[in-house]
């Protein structure tokens, strides 16, 4: 089973792709969600080094804080899709 965490902000658009293709992808994830103000983000700020969302940490494959959706969609379809090993 995945060891997927998520850091997101609710009606974030960015993160709402990410999270699609996570249930596209049938993946059990655990959702962080993050307070609006970015001052107030110190958890996702630990993990990433900053303070936009979303963050994926996938402990499975070494992945301690993966920012910017495009990449982590592209990053989950690489390792959780059809075409992953």
């Amino acid at each position: 089973m995945a060891n997927l965490v998520l850091y997101e902000l609710e009606g974030c658009p960015y993160c709402a792709k990410v999270t699609k293709k996570l249930d596209e992808l049938g993946l059990e994830y655990e959702s962080i969600m993050v307070p609006r103000s970015h001052a107030e983000r110190t958890e996702v700020e630990e993990v990433s080094g900053q303070t936009g969302v979303p963050v994926l940490v996938d402990e499975d494959h070494g992945v301690e804080g993966m920012p910017e959706s495009d990449d982590i969609v592209a990053y989950l379809e690489e390792t959780y899709g059809q075409g992953a090993a």
